[in-house]
């Protein structure tokens, strides 16, 4: 299937750009970044409600639900809550967050407690089993 495709002046300027230092095809580079962005909108279970949590593959290959932009689980959130007995402000300052985020990611458990208590508990017995 052919397709023409008319892109602004600078944006052209900028596609060559980058799809030179690759080392590809402008076509190519067009193809990959279409193919990055039906990635990235195919994640599973991204809740347009938290649009600060994003699900991520961890290195287990799983997704887990992460604060968007830093790499920080909200297990992680969870745990300083719960477990450590941290308040919102203390878990912020802890892992340089905003309040804001720490209260998003504890709202975000709420809704998806189930799947995230599973995380910890799975990621618990594996501790215990190598300690």
């Amino acid at each position: 299937m052919a397709l023409s495709l008319k892109l602004p002046n600078d944006l052209q300027k900028q596609v060559e750009k980058y799809a030179t230092n690759q080392g590809i095809s402008f076509e190519q580079f067009i193809l990959w970044a279409i193919a990055e962005k039906i990635g990235v909108l195919s994640q599973p279970n991204n809740d347009l409600n938290f649009p600060n949590i994003i699900y991520q593959k961890g290195v287990s290959g799983q997704s887990v639900p992460k604060i968007k932009n830093t790499g920080i689980r909200v297990q992680t959130i969870v745990i300083a809550s719960q477990k450590w007995d941290l308040s919102i402000a203390e878990i912020a300052q802890e892992y340089d967050l905003t309040n804001q985020q720490i209260e998003e990611a504890l709202a975000f458990y709420q809704i998806y407690q189930e799947e995230l208590n599973q995380n910890i508990a799975r990621e618990q017995s594996l501790e215990t089993y190598h300690v």
